[in-house]
């Protein structure tokens, strides 16, 4: 029997926050469901934790939007920083 290596496109990390979010979704619905209460404090509380877990995603969003900022400035320095060292380099090649 072959064995290999099973390689997650999102990377672990990735998977664990989307399956961590899908049982938190499904573990308060259920939770929800079955609470002696009646149907329009179980809506005006499901819309609140809607609301809420939408607020959460939205902060999660941002910090993850301003680290990828962060990341492609950084990348566009060390490449102009690359540039400026090979491109010396590059033109002494070219003259000999």
């Amino acid at each position: 029997m072959s064995e290999g290596k099973y390689e997650s496109s999102m990377g672990t990390a990735g998977t664990a926050i989307t399956f961590l979010l899908i049982g938190l979704g499904a573990g308060a619905l259920i939770g929800l469901l079955y609470a002696p209460k009646a149907g329009k404090h179980i809506r005006k509380e499901l819309r609140n934790r809607f609301d809420e877990a939408r607020e959460t995603f939205d902060d999660w969003k941002g910090e993850a939007k301003e680290v990828a900022e962060d990341v492609l400035e950084r990348g566009h320095e060390i490449a102009d920083q690359l540039r400026d060292r090979v491109g010396p380099l590059a033109a002494a090649m070219k003259r000999r």
